[in-house]
């Protein structure tokens, strides 16, 4: 089956209430127009800064509020129960509580969708909690334990973005395209255990979520302000994060500042620094070797947990995962102005549109790393020229965010009694079938890059030459 790009996918028989109307929530709304069948009298934005006038061109309802710890349950279940049918919730905002949200929907028979696992407003700049307690691990158990303590029922989709989200249906394609590009024989896996068994045959010791944004802005940026392809408070809060990164089995240093959990999972670790401080060594398909920013991300750690193979208790088997994110120029010079001024953040932000982008890509997709072909980038190359073309609103960056909105929300109407799940637990396939015709090239790529090539030898370094992976040799110290 071919999916086209105007082709309705299903049926949204109750309200559709969407939370935050940003660079993401504008992209997601003509795709849901395009894409679903629904009573548009029942469309409803939520979101507190916006002005409402994009959401009154296309006819849609918008309430200018914010959803608080205190309002959301008197505020959406009105909005989300209106009319009778199946509602559904899509949550693309900053400061809202994903589980309380998404436990509330549930109990109302709601489907929902978002692209992180969000807590309420003060979780990510709350001074007196700990690293730990401000982890992205953190935030994952909570939604690992609504999960456990109430299993099936309404769908809600988690972390189905692009990354989170889509990175997660890359790793499983590309690990089938690894499988046969070395001559391994085997049926794609069905099960969780399946997939984590693929990945050890392969070796395939560490994946990571390599980007580069090349897209420039027309203007350049101005000081004191912080200017990024998508949402600069986002990227500001995951940034001041720990540093976070699914530990694999094969490692065999810690940095001094790492450190260990003592509850959940126990798949990840944690740095004793911000995580967009902290620089990796990568690669990706146009510029070659870069360095990255290890942020927190969902899927450093939910990629390392699904991967995982066990033996009895004994994990036998995990790979290292983490972001290795080159955002834009821009951003990165916003980065360096805001750690330059100690952590504090720029008074004033900007999100680039589609007009004032000269031109560039978003080259977003995941290296694996450490098995027998050494590494091999898959993903997508989806450049500002093709963006334009073919959806409004939003840059590169922002449509492979939207359109894997899109396939959460159809994957959650054909599977609508799935309970709780992560991105990795979706069909990959059907995913990654509707979201195409959104993501320009996709592609892989080999590659014999590693860590240890592009050093220039003149000063002495604390590496391990035995094995090339190792994280000691990928960051940057």
């Amino acid at each position: 089956m071919t999916t086209s790009a105007s082709q309705i996918h299903a049926k949204i028989t109750g309200p559709i209430v969407m939370i935050g109307f940003g660079s993401i929530g504008k992209g997601t709304l003509p795709l849901i127009e395009k894409h679903f069948d629904y009573d548009k009298s029942r469309f409803v934005i939520v979101d507190p800064h916006e002005d409402g006038e994009l959401a009154k061109k296309h006819g849609v309802r918008f309430i200018k509020q914010g959803v608080t710890k205190d309002n959301y349950r008197e505020l959406l279940v009105p909005l989300l129960t209106q009319g009778g049918g199946q509602g559904f919730c899509v949550n693309l905002s900053v400061d809202t509580g994903s589980v309380d949200i998404m436990t509330l929907c549930r109990e109302i028979g709601a489907l929902y969708v978002d692209t992180v696992v969000e807590p309420w407003l003060g979780f990510y700049f709350d001074k007196n909690a700990g690293p730990e307690k401000r982890s992205n691990y953190a935030l994952r158990e909570t939604l690992l334990a609504a999960k456990h303590k109430s299993p099936g029922g309404p769908t809600a989709v988690s972390t189905c973005g692009a990354n989170p989200g889509m990175v997660s249906w890359f790793v499983k394609q590309a690990l089938i395209n690894l499988a046969k590009d070395t001559g391994l024989s085997v049926n794609e896996p069905k099960s969780r255990e399946g997939w984590g068994e693929l990945a050890m045959k392969l070796g395939v010791k560490g994946i990571h979520i390599a980007e580069r944004d090349t897209q420039r802005s027309k203007k350049p940026k101005p000081r004191e302000v912080f200017v990024n392809t998508w949402s600069v408070e986002g990227f500001v809060s995951e940034g001041l994060q720990p540093a976070e990164l699914g530990w694999g089995t094969h490692e065999k240093w810690m940095p001094e500042n790492g450190r260990e959990h003592d509850f959940g999972c126990k798949a990840a670790i944690y740095l004793l620094q911000p995580g967009a401080n902290t620089r990796v060594r990568s690669w990706c398909p146009t510029p070659g070797p870069q360095y990255g920013f290890l942020v927190t991300h969902n899927e450093s750690i939910s990629i390392a947990d699904y991967l995982t193979v066990h033996d009895g208790q004994r994990v036998v088997y995990r790979p290292t995962c983490h972001y290795a994110y080159h955002p834009a120029n821009d951003a990165v010079l916003s980065l360096h102005e805001m750690f330059g001024a100690e952590g504090k953040m720029q008074p004033a932000w900007h999100i680039l549109d589609e007009n004032e982008i000269e031109d560039g890509i978003d080259e977003l997709g995941v290296l694996l790393y450490g098995h027998a072909k050494n590494a091999y980038w898959y993903g997508s190359q989806l450049s500002i020229e093709e963006t334009r073309r073919i959806a409004p609103y939003q840059n590169a960056t922002g449509l492979q965010v939207s359109s894997a909105v899109l396939a959460g929300m159809v994957w959650a109407l054909e599977n609508p009694t799935a309970g709780i799940v992560e991105a990795d637990e979706l069909d990959f396939r059907r995913c990654l079938e509707i979201q195409s015709p959104y993501l320009g090239p996709v592609k892989g790529y080999y590659t014999d890059w590693t860590p240890l090539e592009n050093r220039p030898g003149l000063f002495p370094e604390d590496i391990d030459t035995s094995d090339p992976w190792q994280f000691r040799n990928i960051l940057v110290r």
